[in-house]
């Protein structure tokens, strides 16, 4: 992964400069010297009447972001170099240690859940795909997952068709928060991709990048009141659909925004708990020299909100920047994907 450079602000009323215009630009060449109609020789070209003929130098393009924009996205593989399974179902543990893990069910039953356990806490998903793999996150760190494939019987009942414990040593802390997912699912030709590459451009740092992408997505998504009271259960979001559309609900901000990040090379966590009683989402972000900055674009129901990311990076990990980004006795994470 690439090291983020960036320079923190000297002081803490300091503003973010985004710089919305592009990437870089071209210093615009003299105008001729005309006067009365007659076009005037410049010293320089009168010098160089009797020496060398003139070269054609173009003027460097400076790119304004000290970390240029990434192009290539990061691209799970079903490896084959540690696989299990059985006559139904395919498991391909090779890239544990970039912390993600695929499954394939190649049976019959059309209603098919994986569990992912580590401890006491269990990540439950739908596979949905069939004869393909899907990629799953091992978002809980290091240490022994089991790994569990269910078919459906009936009802809510279902019979256990495989299971496996995978021990995971990542290769480092962000990897899962990285890579594309089931429910973070982006590629490299996918237009919310193209759309993170465009807006990290005119970034100076890592935050104009995070700043840059919460911006874009809040001024250009509308929040979908109708499909936030009849989505079902089992939903994942399309994240150039969400684009194409602009509109979705806290899930789908969430994911396209983590997409976005991700593409940059940003590690991102799309989280999802309780503020209270309410279901809520939230969206942490790992700054290179600051560390992970929890609840960083979080939504409150109503709206997403952005902590102030000046204030952020001259507070680094105090209490005092933790107090100001979010009360963590509001937020209980359940799940990180």
């Amino acid at each position: 992964m690439r090291k983020k450079r960036w320079t923190l602000l000297l002081s803490a009323m300091a503003a973010i400069l985004i710089l919305g215009t592009g990437a870089c630009a071209k210093t615009a060449p003299d105008a001729g010297q005309i006067e009365k109609g007659m076009e005037l020789k410049t010293e320089s070209e009168s010098r160089n009447e009797t020496k060398e003929p003139l070269a054609d130098i173009d003027d460097n393009m400076v790119c304004l972001n000290s970390s240029p924009q990434k192009t290539q996205v990061r691209v799970p593989v079903a490896s084959g170099t540690v696989t299990y399974g059985n006559d139904m179902v395919s498991v391909d543990a090779s890239n544990v240690r970039n912390g993600y893990v695929m499954v394939k069910y190649t049976g019959s039953v059309k209603k098919i859940k994986v569990q992912i356990s580590k401890g006491s806490l269990t990540y439950t998903y739908d596979l949905n795909a069939r004869d393909a793999y899907e990629v799953f996150p091992m978002s809980e760190g290091n240490g022994t997952y089991t790994m569990k494939v269910f078919e459906n019987v009936r009802g809510n009942q279902y019979s256990q068709a495989f299971s496996q414990d995978v021990s995971v040593t990542l290769a480092d802390e962000f990897e899962p928060f990285l890579y594309p997912n089931q429910y973070v699912n982006f590629s490299q030709g996918s237009t919310a991709v193209q759309k993170g590459i465009q807006l990290a451009s005119g970034a100076e740092d890592d935050f104009g990048v995070v700043e840059a992408v919460y911006n874009y997505v809040v001024d250009n998504l509308t929040y979908d009141t109708a499909k936030a009271a009849s989505v079902q259960s089992g939903y994942l979001p399309d994240v150039d659909k969400v684009l194409a559309e602009g509109k979705g609900i806290c899930f789908d901000y969430a994911a396209l925004m983590v997409s976005m990040l991700r593409s940059q090379d940003i590690p991102a966590k799309l989280v999802v708990g309780y503020t209270g009683s309410a279901y809520h989402a939230w969206v942490n972000v790992y700054i290179d020299g600051v560390g992970w900055i929890d609840n960083y674009i979080y939504f409150d129901g109503t709206n997403w909100s952005l902590a102030d990311p000046t204030f952020a990076s001259t507070g680094g990990q105090s209490d005092a920047i933790k107090q100001y980004i979010g009360d963590g006795a509001n937020y209980q994470q359940k799940y990180c994907y």
